[in-house]
């Protein structure tokens, strides 16, 4: 027997959802999809990258927020909530929501076994509909292994990749270092051969 289809939720109503829940969720055309919890290396690494961008940033014109600020990917359509994310300037928010940003120029995903997939694909083929979007970095929680995408002069996206706690990123759009070193400090990685302690 055939299931009956599900009725698509508006986008106001999950805002309205979103205020009350226990758990964020992500919407994508007129779908809910809860965003699971993050593990002992997700939070370390998402910790240390905002350590440092905080440090770097502060006193400029730039603002880094974490995972609990969302992304306006398409309006009406696809909101999602970044491990980090960056604005510079004048930060425009979506339907006057001081909770939802429309203009990124940097986002971080921290990868897992259950979005790595997404993140690499479809998700980043929605951030890049984003026109201020200039840097997207996906950092890896299981191995020494960053890629780094930016957007060229011509609107390309170009692709670099580290995998020695020795690289240093260059984000180009904010103008800042960030090294492995610093990325995966005290990170414990059972398949590496070696602990960062």
């Amino acid at each position: 027997m055939a299931q009956p289809k599900k009725k698509p939720i508006s986008p106001d109503k999950y805002f309205a959802m979103e205020e009350t829940s226990e758990y964020k969720n992500e919407y994508y055309h007129g779908e809910i999809f809860a965003m699971t919890g993050a593990s002992f290396n997700h939070n370390l690494i998402s910790g240390n990258i905002f350590a440092s961008l905080h440090t770097s940033l502060r006193g400029s014109t730039c603002f880094i927020f974490t995972s609990d600020m969302r992304v306006q990917v398409d309006q009406e359509k696809h909101y999602t909530y970044p491990d980090i994310s960056v604005v510079c300037e004048q930060i425009d928010f979506a339907n006057g929501k001081d909770d939802t940003i429309k203009n990124p120029v940097v986002i971080f995903e921290i990868l897992s076994e259950s979005t790595m997939d997404y993140d690499r694909g479809s998700k980043f083929k929605a951030y890049r509909k984003i026109n201020s979007l200039k840097d997207y970095i996906l950092i890896d929680q299981y191995s020494f292994y960053v890629e780094y995408f930016h957007k060229n002069e011509d609107g390309k996206w170009v692709l670099d990749e580290y995998n020695s706690l020795n690289d240093i990123c260059k984000i180009k759009s904010i103008d800042i270092e960030l090294s492995l070193d610093t990325i995966y400090d005290r990170v414990k990685l059972s398949n590496a051969g070696m602990d960062l302690v």
